[in-house]
């Protein structure tokens, strides 16, 4: 489960993101979406514990990030939109080099159903510079899975993919969520999320505006019947002034 109190983050007096607040539970799959600088990325790399909130309180799986945070990484996965690999590692040595980071005891076990899901069995001695970039996202997401994460976070998982590969990565994404995974998809491809997800979070301005499953968000805007692509240009193009974020209060 992932649970969201407060999450506010500051660059300066900049803020990107300002107390924002939601739960992610067990098998719910959440598209994170919003207009560039909206405070999606900011976001996601809170979560992921990649940079620390300013003022919140955010628990992955039942721990809280700031205050115990190995046992809170140790149960997610973060997927970039680009994948990031070891130049000098071929692809079962990346395997067994997170199984080992994430202390997985039955990682051969693993390691041979998740190259062979993956159609990496034919790559395994192959180094990353001889790969497409659609099979080094698939090497990034065996070495997210080889723990089980219970917590996944993807940022644009489909940059890069061909029609199939795309397929895939869908297949794969309803998967985890059916596993029992909370899962959070931030992409500008909407068609996606309303395909995968099963609730929706609208950010504007560092702002949430909307916060739902896509049926609870499609009424808070009067829309009934609309593709989340309608919602989300209503809500681009709305004229009407945001409330600008507050910084938080200074402790004395």
């Amino acid at each position: 489960m992932i649970e969201v109190e407060g999450l506010t983050k500051l660059y300066g007096e900049f803020v990107a993101v300002s107390e924002l607040s939601f739960t992610v539970r067990p098998g719910e799959l959440l598209g994170l979406v919003g207009p560039n600088g909206a405070g999606k990325t900011s976001t996601l790399r809170c979560l992921a514990g990649i940079i620390p909130p300013s003022h919140g309180r955010i628990r992955i799986a039942g721990h809280d990030l700031a205050l115990d945070p190995v046992p809170a990484k140790q149960q997610l996965a973060f997927f970039p939109d680009e994948p990031r690999l070891f130049d000098y590692l071929s692809v079962r040595q990346h395997l067994e080099f997170t199984a080992r980071l994430y202390q997985v005891a039955d990682a051969e076990t693993r390691i041979g159903p998740l190259l062979t899901e993956l159609e990496l069995t034919d790559k395994v001695d192959h180094l990353p510079a001889e790969l497409s970039r659609g099979m080094k996202q698939k090497v990034a997401l065996a070495c997210g899975l080889i723990h089980s994460p219970k917590v996944v976070f993807f940022d644009e998982p489909l940059t890069g993919l061909d029609p199939l590969a795309i397929r895939r990565m869908k297949d794969t994404i309803r998967q985890l969520g059916r596993d029992g995974a909370a899962i959070v998809i931030s992409s500008h491809l909407l068609h996606l999320l309303e395909e995968v997800c099963t609730h929706v979070l609208i950010l504007k301005k560092g702002l949430r505006v909307a916060y739902g499953t896509l049926d609870e968000v499609r009424q808070t805007f009067a829309l009934e019947g609309s593709s989340l692509e309608e919602v989300f240009i209503r809500i681009a193009l709305d004229e009407s002034p945001v409330v600008p974020p507050r910084l938080p209060p200074t402790a004395s």
